[in-house]
């Protein structure tokens, strides 16, 4: 059935995950920081692969094998909060730890939990003179292979 990502996928950080197949338990998720309410955009969070031409001389078609995996430039836009300072501290420059995208929402035994290990690059305010509400950018380097399309642990 289809649906709308809005309202349903959920977005957490959790600064540790045990598990070298980076599927989180419960305690670390609760322990991770639901950031889904304060985003107003969000950009990349994929794999992408560098495939390599493979020529020869029986053709003048230039085939192609699968090459190098890499991460897409990713990032989270949010809301500035105007007595808080939580997406400023919680997700400063330097900051390590997992992005968890709950694609089908943080429901038990769903499918489609994707974990990326990540580092803060950058935090930066975005000024402007337009009648919009202030906003901050985080921008993220993904350290290592995402896990994609996990099952989400029980509540217990």
């Amino acid at each position: 059935m289809r649906f709308n990502r809005k309202g349903v996928t959920k977005i957490k950080f959790l600064p540790t995950i045990a598990s070298s197949s980076l599927l989180p338990t419960r305690a670390e998720i609760t322990a991770g920081n639901d950031l889904t309410q304060g985003i107003h955009s969000i950009d990349g969070w994929s794999l992408e692969n560098q495939p390599i031409e493979t020529p020869d001389m029986d053709s003048t078609f230039v085939p192609k094998i699968d090459g190098d995996d890499t991460a897409a430039d990713s990032s989270l836009g949010f809301y500035e909060d105007n007595t808080l300072d939580d997406i400023e501290t919680e997700l400063a420059k330097g900051t390590t730890g997992f992005m968890c995208i709950f694609s089908k929402g943080d429901v038990a035994s769903a499918k489609g939990l994707d974990v990326y290990p990540v580092k803060v690059a950058s935090n930066s305010k975005q000024y402007s003179t337009d009648n919009e509400a202030a906003k901050i950018l985080v921008q993220f380097v993904i350290t290592d292979r995402p896990a994609f399309n996990q099952t989400v642990p029980s509540m217990t």
